[in-house]
């Protein structure tokens, strides 16, 4: 297996870090993996291991704001930003990988940006993974929070606020309680962040249908993060005809990282079996 770092500029110049995990052989198709929230690209070490010795080769970028790339922690000043930062990601990773299949493959707030990105690329793309997409909140926010957030989106929008995400909440795996001792991760977003975020899972949920590429839908039925029923929702409201779901009952948010895991890496594979 080989393991490269490397960077590239998104649209407004920001350089954004990315790593990328290859097999010896030359790789059946590739996966484009956007992260999620407060984490970063080093976090999906588990799909790398199980895919990448199948042929597969795995693409990763640190959303700006994100471990090692540049940018305010948890901070933008529209949603857009992500998706430009995507759609450079996914031109970086064709011109490294000519001639293959790229899929995008999101994960929890990475599943919003890949879904907000297929419903005006998905001609683009041979076809679409979200893993506990974060189309709905499954924590209560109270209503002065909320309030305070739009609030603050206008007057100052680079206004960081600590999150209350309990790390235990993730995974029933021990050893993703190491999540807090990780230093490129982060526990703060800012008021615009939030309004963005909140607009963007609207719009993404309301335009499910114009998505025209395979979609495969994954989440964990017991997440108290990202609501399950808000994947169930999109799922339901997808029009193309080749769309696949997969609920694990019983599992946290992290799917990839869930003590069930191969479970996940199987449907997954299954679903790649006819498509590379």
């Amino acid at each position: 297996m080989q393991h490269i770092d490397g960077k590239f500029k998104s649209s407004d110049g920001l350089e954004l870090y990315c790593r990328a995990w290859k097999p010896d052989s030359e790789p059946k198709a590739v996966f484009a993996v956007v992260h999620g929230y407060g984490e970063h690209s080093g976090r999906y070490l588990n799909p790398v291991n199980y895919f990448v010795p199948r042929g597969l080769a795995l693409y990763a970028y640190d959303l700006r704001g994100h471990g090692k790339s540049p940018g305010q922690r948890g901070h933008i000043n529209k949603f857009g930003e992500y998706l430009a930062d995507t759609d450079a990601f996914l031109k970086f990773v064709r011109s490294q990988e000519p001639g293959r299949q790229v899929f995008l493959l999101g994960h929890s707030l990475g599943g919003l940006i890949v879904a907000a990105y297929a419903e005006d690329h998905s001609s683009e793309l041979p076809g679409l993974i979200m893993s506990s997409a974060f189309l709905r909140l499954k924590m209560p926010v109270p209503g002065w929070k909320l309030l305070m957030g739009r609030v603050l989106s206008s007057l100052a929008p680079a206004s960081s606020m600590p999150n209350d995400l309990p790390a235990h909440l993730l995974s029933h795996d021990p050893a993703i309680g190491v999540y807090d001792n990780d230093p490129w991760n982060h526990h703060v977003f800012t008021a615009r962040w939030s309004t963005e975020v909140m607009a963007a899972q609207l719009q993404a949920l309301n335009r499910a249908g114009q998505i025209k590429t395979p979609v495969l839908v994954m989440y964990a039925g017991d997440d108290q993060i990202a609501d399950p029923e808000g994947s169930a929702f999109f799922f339901q409201r997808l029009a193309v005809a080749d769309k696949t779901e997969h609920r694990y009952n019983g599992y946290y948010h992290e799917i990839f990282n869930e003590t069930g895991k191969e479970a996940v890496f199987k449907d997954l594979e299954a679903w790649l079996a006819g498509r590379v």
